[in-house]
Order: structure tokens, then C-alpha cells, then sequence
């Protein structure tokens, strides 16, 4: 049975592989918000971070970012539950939200950048 590391890292893998075949535009947006939203969750909070990639063309990262975390769930169920959670809820979705960021990171890294020739 796959560990929870290694579901994320699966889901991420096939959304960034799907993101690769995008336009250079889509591809660069995906890398940029997929760099910094970790940082920025550190920096101001699930909620807010969440609230910002959305309304700064990262609804799009979002909505994978739901997917693997709950595969029946979209980003407005993902926003929804940043903003209502109880405490404890909040704190473990943060922690699930910035595992799965990172395969997104990494994955963004090397399957999105452009080769020299």
C-alpha cells in the first residue's frame, strides 16, 4: 500500500506532466505559483495564501492541489475548508497542503523548464 508521500507524489506527477503539454504561458504561470505559494503559506497563512493563489491565476494549481489531497474535491472545497476548519483541522490541512506542495515544486522544476539546445 503506498504510503501518503507517495500518493502525492503520483497525483503531482500526473498534473505537472499534463501541465508540460500546456502553452509556455500556462507552463511558467504553474512554475512560479507552484515556487512560491509555500513560502507565502509560511509567510501569511493557509487561508490567505490560498484566497491570494486564487485571485493571482493559480486557480488552476489549486484545483490540482485539491485533487490530490482529496480526489473529491475542488478548489472551492479546498479554499472553503482553509477558511471554516477548527483548529486542529486547519494545522493538519496546512502540513497535508505544503507536503503535497513540495512534489508540485520539485516537479514543476524539472519537468517545466525549458532545455537549452
Amino acid at each position: 500500500m503506498p504510503t501518503r508521500n507517495q500518493k502525492y507524489a503520483s497525483s503531482a506527477y500526473g498534473h505537472v506532466s499534463q501541465v508540460a503539454t500546456e502553452s509556455k504561458e500556462k507552463k511558467d504561470k504553474y512554475k512560479t505559483m507552484a515556487d512560491k505559494l509555500p513560502v507565502l503559506i509560511h509567510t501569511a497563512g493557509l487561508a490567505q495564501a490560498l484566497a491570494f493563489a486564487n485571485a493571482k491565476n493559480g486557480a488552476f494549481l489549486l484545483e490540482d492541489l485539491a485533487k490530490t489531497l482529496n480526489t473529491n474535491s475542488n478548489k472551492d472545497d479546498l479554499l472553503k475548508q482553509s477558511r471554516e476548519a477548527n483548529l486542529a483541522e486547519y494545522m493538519k490541512l496546512t502540513k497535508d497542503v505544503l507536503d503535497a506542495l513540495s512534489w508540485y515544486k520539485r516537479l514543476s522544476q524539472s519537468l517545466l523548464e525549458e532545455k537549452d539546445n
